[in-house]
């Protein structure tokens, strides 16, 4: 049987997974870097292993409210199709080996505001929304303006 493995993250009270192929690492929030004129759910770039990755707060971007402040939040650093990211969330919990079986996309299509949630792991305990990180960083807002003013200060720094 296929299994879909993934991190599973913590936002507000729900749970999330992103796909492992997906996460380069998890960091603690550490000094990050405020660019001014950012949209609201960017918290600005933080320098980690050498690269400048853009923060999104993922909290600000499913429920309007910051995890920036939070004690204990984690930064899950993914990779879309053009650079890495860092989503901060409230925890990241496990890795789950999610069987294919249980994943629904019923009712989830209908919602446009969401693209990026692909599906939900229907558990016996637990329902997990399945996030893409790819689909997220080319559906939010500004994320273009923001690849390429990361991509011309890494040009900058060499």
């Amino acid at each position: 049987m296929a299994e879909f493995k993934a991190v599973i993250v913590q936002c507000g009270n729900e749970e999330y997974a992103i796909a492992v192929d997906s996460v380069v690492s998890i960091e603690k929030m550490e000094k990050i870097n405020p660019i001014p004129h950012l949209p609201e759910y960017m918290l600005g770039l933080m320098k980690i292993r050498g690269e400048l990755v853009p923060i999104l707060d993922f909290e600000k971007i499913l429920y309007g409210k910051s995890a920036a402040n939070m004690q204990e939040v984690r930064i899950v650093v993914v990779q879309t199709e053009d650079l890495y990211v860092g989503l901060v969330v409230l925890d990241a919990k496990e890795i789950m080996e999610i069987p294919e079986s249980s994943l629904t996309t019923s009712g989830l299509m209908a919602y446009s505001r969401t693209p990026y949630f692909t599906s939900v792991a229907n558990l016996d305990e637990r329902m997990i929304t399945i996030v893409d990180p790819v689909i997220l960083s080319k559906t939010l807002a500004g994320m273009d303006e923001i690849g390429d003013y990361v991509h011309s200060q890494s040009i900058q720094e060499q």
